[in-house]
């Protein structure tokens, strides 16, 4: 493989349906807006995305969608697969890594704040670190690159709590394994973090 072609990022998504995505910013604007700003943060993540020349997976929470924004060259869709969202990125690095690629990383569909440059980035830290981290303002990551699957970050984790980040550092600290963090970026998922986004949605 070339550099180009040994890299890969995982992209984690749900089908913007209403009562599904964004839930907990819902119980604040409801199902149908909630959905509205989750297909804003899809459409922010292709953008975001597309840039980059390497291969793109695209992992679906529930089904696979085929007639989607996804249908663009360079993105290869597939299924999660697992019981949490520990197994289920865990399972997903697996395959990517058992391909042969030898950079990874993934982001989910979650954080307005990200970009191309800070992808790139994570990508760069991997020359030089086993493992980087993008941690969120809310205790968890936004995103996570490593050359090489380390099992030890994807169990027994707090996931979707204030802990997951730094039992993330601790995990990589105690294995004497070496990481770089980027910058810290707001996720979109209550309403303080919808009304910090300056995300606009219709009033109707």
């Amino acid at each position: 493989m070339t550099e180009l072609e040994s890299v890969a990022l995982i992209l984690f998504v749900k089908d913007p349906v209403p009562g599904q995505v964004k839930t907990r910013l819902a119980k604040a604007i409801g199902d149908q807006k909630a959905s509205e700003v989750y297909r804003i943060l899809l459409k922010n993540t292709l953008d975001i995305s597309l840039p980059l020349a390497c291969p793109k997976f695209v992992y679906y929470a529930e089904a696979v969608n085929e007639d989607d924004q996804w249908n663009v060259p360079g993105y290869i869709k597939k299924l999660q697969e697992g019981e949490d969202l520990g197994e289920r990125m865990y399972n997903a690095f697996k395959d990517l890594f058992y391909l042969g690629f030898e950079k990874v990383l993934i982001i989910g569909s979650d954080c307005y704040d990200l970009k191309t440059e800070i992808i790139q980035e994570g990508f760069r830290q991997l020359n030089t670190k086993k493992v980087v981290i993008g941690p969120a303002l809310d205790g968890g990551y936004y995103l996570l690159g490593m050359n090489a699957l380390i099992p030890e970050l994807f169990f027994d984790k707090a996931w979707s709590t204030d802990q997951l980040k730094d039992q993330t550092v601790n995990e990589l600290r105690r294995m004497d394994i070496s990481y770089s963090l980027l910058p810290e970026l707001r996720d979109i998922d209550d309403l303080d973090d919808f009304l910090a986004s300056g995300i606009v949605i219709s009033e109707t």
